[in-house]
């Protein structure tokens, strides 16, 4: 998806505003002023509020299929081994683009939700038929185990990432984690490895 520098400028202001203030309490003004440019220019380059965002979360979503895709087709490489890239894969994705995601979850949450997210629920869709199919080859090969809930893998590790994020305070004094940088590594070492080995002990017969 080809956006221009603008373009990109107005997407990531008006995220960060429907992170803090939710899709209802941010305002096309608000944008504008916090970008620093006309109201007209947000309304030239995506038309509305509701376009701003689905614009937003096709380009935040943009070509992680393809990555799945690349790490699940290294046959040379051992299940158990693809397995765990493609945790990193997912946690990396979803801490990278972690506003996004809270803005997704937020409105999905509200009973009388406007947005649809049809390309984010399109696009978990995919993932999980890609996901699905590596895992039932796996299973045919006798590496992952068959009472094993599918559909609850993507979910199980997005909950796990997502109980560290919005209790992060928490987690900050408990493992002494004092800035962003620090929490960027925790969330690439410990979290990660903590995930990988929690869904290793669900989907393998390893000890």
């Amino acid at each position: 998806m080809q956006l221009n520098e603008k373009q990109l400028q107005i997407i990531a202001v008006a995220e960060k505003l429907f992170a803090e203030n939710g899709f209802t309490g941010t305002s096309v003004r608000n944008i504008a002023k916090e970008a620093g440019i006309n109201v007209a220019m947000i309304s030239y380059y995506f038309g509305s509020k509701e376009k701003l965002l689905e614009k937003m979360v096709v380009y935040r979503m943009a070509n992680f299929k393809i990555d799945l895709i690349s790490v699940i087709d290294q046959e040379d490489t051992s299940y158990i081994e693809r397995l765990d890239q493609l945790i990193t894969l997912f946690v990396n994705r979803i801490h990278e683009n972690q506003r996004i995601y809270k803005i997704i979850h937020t409105e999905l949450s509200k009973d009388s939700a406007c947005l649809t997210f049809e390309h984010y629920i399109d696009q978990k869709k995919e993932n999980y038929k890609t996901l699905e199919s590596f895992v039932l080859k796996g299973q045919k090969a006798g590496v992952f185990k068959e009472n094993v809930e599918i559909p609850l893998i993507i979910p199980t590790l997005i909950g796990v990432y997502f109980h560290f994020n919005y209790n992060q305070e928490y987690f900050n004094q408990l493992y002494l984690i004092k800035n962003a940088k620090q929490t960027d590594s925790f969330v690439k070492t410990t979290l990660t490895k903590h995930i990988q080995t929690t869904l290793k002990a669900l989907l393998t017969y390893e000890n």
